[in-house]
């Protein structure tokens, strides 16, 4: 029983090790991302705008699309967190598979060296 509890605090610490960075390197890259595209006079707008839609909105409808899937794999008060986190992991896989897919941002890099000065 004492290994099983130990293995489940391992993971859920590497869990937490692995959404920080993510949670890091989205914030992070979005930022730059916003700071690239927009124009410098509105580029303070702008970066709030982005922290506002993800950390605000995206929090709240994160929030309440969870809720309906936990819900869902819920009967008689018991959680079926296999389920429950493979519908997480294959939310995350569709993403991915779209963003790849849309996501077709083509650097130039004349454009950074005119921004700088």
């Amino acid at each position: 029983m004492a290994i099983h509890r130990a293995r489940g605090i391992v993971l859920l610490l590497l869990s937490m090790v692995v959404y920080g960075c993510a949670f890091d390197f989205f914030n992070i890259s979005g930022a730059i991302y916003v700071e690239k595209e927009v124009s410098h006079n509105i580029s303070g707008s702008a970066q709030g705008l982005f922290m506002t839609m993800v950390n605000g909105v995206g929090v709240y409808v994160g929030a309440i699309a969870s809720r309906h899937v936990v819900d869902y794999f819920t009967a008689n008060g018991v959680k079926d967190w296999n389920n429950i986190w493979l519908s997480f992991a294959a939310y995350t896989l569709i993403l991915l598979v779209i963003f790849v897919f849309v996501f077709q941002y083509k650097h130039v890099a004349t454009e950074m060296k005119e921004r700088q000065l």
